[in-house]
């Protein structure tokens, strides 16, 4: 293999601050913030803080979130108005 061509592979942390939790992976990611944290192991890692992760996704945890009260199409019918149907 060529030398300096692939990303550095090691471990990092990924936090998700929305549901409080943290997990160990490798990955080729890099740190924008460059912070660290020490592990359970005792060890120090650097952490990638990311939006939404399975702990926090609704889809994973089972819970929905409603983001807007009306949906797409009402929407879309208040905006243009209900077209007749036998119009082409």
């Amino acid at each position: 293999m060529k030398k300096d061509l692939h990303p550095e592979y090691g471990p990092v942390v990924f936090r998700d601050a929305t549901a409080g939790t943290a997990f160990l992976s490798r990955s080729t990611a890099v740190s924008r913030a460059k912070g660290t944290v020490e592990w359970e192991d005792g060890s120090t890692y650097p952490v990638i803080d990311v939006d939404v992760s399975s702990a926090s996704h609704p889809f994973w945890t089972g819970r929905s979130r409603v983001l807007d009260s009306e949906g797409r199409v009402e929407r879309f019918r208040r905006r243009y108005g209900q077209r007749p149907a036998d119009r082409r």
